[in-house]
Order: structure tokens, then C-alpha cells, then sequence
């Protein structure tokens, strides 16, 4: 399969041909992932065989999986023209996010809602557009129906499923709650943006 044929499922339309160049271009190796809890997406540099690599989630919709794609592309650049001395999401990474994404706020695009979220967001960007709680909950607008539901929207007491474990939801703290996993009685804190399925056990 060809790298535009893999664009084009994952991608808005408008976006394909950006997205090929830039793979063309930074000369990485690309690979689709099964969705991980813990990251959309993700870039490595392995100095050994001096390969780059970029992965992201496949169960992003088009506009969180350009969004990511953008984001550990930047990851490159930013290694390419500084090194691996910088912080990995400092200055450096966020201009680069901000030029290697700049060509794609449109809105052939992006929908106007998801344009309007992004150009607030590329004021400072953040480690992971999960981090910036509007962006997340707008691209999270355009996800396929599902039965998961964000840690934050189900109330004190209710058990959930979580990483394949059964927890309980404690107390809240600013962006993350307090939960208990019913088996070992163990507490964590989680996120609140974590994707939670309510659980009856």
C-alpha cells in the first residue's frame, strides 16, 4: 500500500498530499498502532541504525490523527535542527509544531469548530493535545459512538473498567481523581480525560 493510499484512511482529504511530502521529506519509518492508553502517537530515534520512527493510534478520528501526526513530526524537525539536547517539548518542538502545522489550519482542513480550538492552542502548545482539555473535548467531538465516557463525567463511587481493571472513582483532584482498583485495593491517581467504560461489577 502506498504511503498516500495509508494517508487517506486516517487523514482528511485536504490533507493527504502535506502529509505524504512530509513523509517523503524527513525520510522516517511510519507505522499505525492499535489504540495505547497511555499515547496517541509517538517518535523515536534509534542511533544504532540511525532510524526515525513515527507511530500513531489507529483509532484517532482525521482530525486527532493529522493533529498527532503533526505533533511527532515536529518531534523530528525539532531533533534534526537542535539535537536531543532540548527539552522534549520546549520551545524548540513548539515553534517547530507551529511551522509544520501552520500550512494546514484551514478550512478545507479542519472543521471551523476543531480550526478555531487549534489557532488558541498554537499560542503555547502544550506536551499532547490531550493536555489542553477544549481541544481534546472538540477533536473528541468527531470520535465514532462508543461506550466509553471520560473519568470526569461519572460521579464519586461509581465503579469503572480501566486498562482492563475495575477501579473505583474516590475524590477528585484539579485534573485527575483519586481511584481505588477493586482487586488489589491499591489507589492511583488518573486523569480525568482518561476513557472509562462504567462498569456493574
Amino acid at each position: 500500500m502506498t504511503a498516500e493510499n495509508v494517508f487517506k484512511k486516517f487523514v482528511p482529504e485536504a490533507s493527504v498530499s502535506y502529509c505524504v511530502k512530509l513523509y517523503e521529506r524527513m525520510g522516517f519509518e511510519f507505522k499505525i498502532k492499535k489504540a495505547r492508553q497511555t499515547k496517541l502517537g509517538d517518535y523515536r530515534f534509534n542511533p544504532q541504525t540511525n532510524k526515525h520512527t513515527i507511530t500513531v493510534n489507529n483509532d484517532l478520528n482525521p482530525f486527532a490523527f493529522l493533529v498527532t501526526y503533526l505533533h511527532e513530526v515536529a518531534h523530528l524537525i525539532a531533533f534534526k535542527q537542535y539535537g536531543r539536547r532540548i527539552q522534549p517539548h520546549g520551545k524548540e518542538w513548539k515553534n517547530c509544531f507551529k511551522e509544520v502545522a501552520e500550512p494546514m489550519l484551514l478550512p478545507d482542513v479542519f472543521h471551523e469548530s476543531v480550526l478555531l480550538a487549534l489557532k488558541r492552542y498554537f499560542r503555547n502548545p502544550k506536551a499532547s493535545s490531550c493536555s489542553d482539555p477544549v481541544l481534546y473535548q472538540i477533536l473528541k467531538q468527531f470520535d465514532e459512538p462508543s461506550d466509553k465516557l471520560l473519568l470526569k463525567e461519572i460521579p464519586i463511587g461509581s465503579m469503572f473498567q480501566f486498562n482492563q481493571k475495575v477501579f473505583v472513582k474516590l475524590e477528585k483532584k484539579r485534573t485527575r481523581s483519586v481511584c481505588q482498583e477493586v482487586t488489589s485495593k491499591r489507589k492511583y491517581l488518573i486523569s480525568d480525560l482518561a476513557e472509562v467504560i462504567l462498569s456493574e461489577e
